[in-house]
């Protein structure tokens, strides 16, 4: 997993990058294959924001939260991709092993 953390009009300290990393850590159990991860964190006053947009095996997935802190805010963001990651690794199915009726039913 690649996280990419940049500002918008908000200088991203280390301490920021350091936790919006550690947070998002807890998604790379969610997938197998590597992903990609671009974190946008902006100032819209008086709430911070926090945007994200995962990009896996060709479907993009986006999450943004607001909150009075950046910290509160980064929080509800890993909270809404963890969600988003979970509903789609529920939908990805894996064809060729997947049971069918037509496949259960004997005939003869």
């Amino acid at each position: 997993m690649r996280i990419e953390t940049y500002g918008q009009q908000i200088e991203v300290t280390p301490a920021l990058r350091d936790y919006v990393e550690n947070k998002l850590a807890r998604l790379e159990r969610h997938c197998e294959q590597p992903f990609e991860v671009r974190t946008q964190l902006s100032l819209d006053k008086p709430n911070h924001r926090a945007k994200a947009t995962i990009t896996i095996a060709g479907r993009t997935l986006h999450a943004d939260a607001a909150a009075i802190d950046m910290y509160a805010a980064i929080d509800l963001l890993s909270d809404k991709l963890d969600r988003l990651l979970r509903e789609h690794r529920s939908k990805v199915v894996d064809h060729h092993r997947g049971e069918s009726a037509a496949r259960s039913e004997s005939f003869g």
